[in-house]
């Protein structure tokens, strides 16, 4: 048998493998029972619709404020009242912070609620998005099948095992009753392992990445325990804790699923920067396998501390691209940024980006190091290399 063959047939064994893992959560996922009412998002009056005409538009003026409003015909397509029409006004009766209007053709979202004398009434709720985010994801697809060929099939099989693991091992396991942090643990685990190896091969470039993922991950759980409990985070910086703490009747510790949280955001970069750490150290080698250990340790940790200035110059800069509403916000008030940092909601973003970022910087030397010691010691394996696999593929 090939060694291509031997490893199309390892990664089936690995799917078959994951599948067999989560066959029983992706049941109990579609055959959950339904509930009669919504916890987050719209409420379980709300449909989508298309607008049939625009029977008037104009301007209205709302306290000071001058803005334009549409009344709408629409059609209801889905539910108890598909097909029926409706009147709706757009724009009305509260201040719009857009001048989005809408046309002939177009879906929205309606909710549509019984009056006390039997009738009904339906009002504008919110745009229809799905055809865009299916049209930017097939983009994405595109490209990354384009650009990557067979590597960006497996890659997208990575970003599906990730949601799964989340989905189907990490937020059933949280609402089961189990500690967040040990069941994040385990999907971390689960997900470093099995995409590693489908993406990249059973190679020995892959085992030094995981090796070094998991030392990385247990060093970032170490830190981000330390540093919640020193800062006596509570967890409950993110109001939607408190939404949550109700529904689970207060039973869920809150500040363990603060530090999975943590765990979960740095693995999301990890991956990406273990695998391109090992990938440099064993093309290195290759190039000059009569480098020392010293030698290709150095070479490569030059290759790392660009890369990990790089990512974690990203990190820091996602967290602050998601938090710019707040950051701008501040701008806009006296505020005294030394209590504000004292702040919980800001407190925890600290936290969480400062522990991820140090999780990295140690994951760049501990790869590296596994990453020359398996390459410098790979000719002295004898018969463990056709178990170990080729040093890349």
């Amino acid at each position: 048998m090939s060694r291509k063959t031997f490893m199309i047939f390892l990664r089936i064994g690995f799917v078959i493998l994951l599948i067999a893992i989560l066959a029983p959560n992706i049941a109990n996922f579609f055959n959950q029972p339904e509930i009669d009412e919504t916890i987050v998002g719209y409420s379980t009056g709300t449909a989508f619709a298309v607008v049939e005409e625009i029977l008037e538009e104009g301007t209205v003026v709302l306290g000071e404020v001058e803005q334009p409003f549409q009344i709408l015909l629409v059609s209801v397509l889905e539910g108890e009242f598909a097909g029926q029409n409706f009147e709706i006004e757009y724009g009305t009766r509260q201040i719009r912070n857009d001048m989005i209007m809408v046309e002939p053709g177009e879906r929205v979202l309606i909710t549509i609620s019984s009056l006390p004398d039997g009738s009904t009434s339906a009002y504008f709720t919110d745009f229809y998005r799905r055809d865009s985010l299916l049209l930017l994801f097939g983009i994405f697809v595109a490209a990354s099948i384009l650009i990557s060929g067979w590597k960006g099939v497996r890659s997208l099989a990575g970003i599906l095992l990730s949601l799964a693991v989340i989905v189907l091992i990490v937020l059933p396991g949280i609402q089961e009753g189990r500690d967040p942090l040990a069941i994040s643990i385990f999907g971390s685990f689960i997900f470093v392992g099995f995409s590693l190896y489908i993406i990249y091969g059973w190679t020995v470039k892959t085992h030094a990445a995981v090796l070094g993922s998991f030392f990385a991950l247990t060093i970032t759980g170490i830190m981000t325990y330390f540093f919640v409990n020193h800062a006596q985070l509570t967890g409950y910086g993110d109001e939607n804790m408190f939404l949550i703490s109700e529904l689970t009747q207060n039973t869920l510790n809150v500040r363990s699923l603060l530090l999975a949280g943590v765990l979960i955001g740095t693995l999301g970069v990890l991956d990406d920067l273990v695998i391109s750490q090992a990938s440099a150290v064993f093309e290195l080698f290759r190039n000059h396998p009569d480098h020392s250990f010293k030698s290709l340790f150095q070479s490569a940790m030059n290759i790392g501390q660009d890369h990990i200035a790089a990512t974690v110059n990203t990190l820091v800069l996602a967290y602050a691209g998601a938090s710019l509403p707040m950051l701008l916000l501040f701008s806009f008030r006296n505020v005294d940024f030394g209590l504000a940092v004292n702040l919980e909601f800001i407190a925890e973003e600290i936290v969480r980006t400062l522990v991820g970022s140090l999780g990295l910087f140690a994951a760049v030397p501990i790869t590296t190091a596994l990453a020359c010691l398996i390459a410098i010691k790979y000719r002295d394996f004898g018969k463990l290399k056709i178990y170990l696999g080729p040093l890349n593929e």
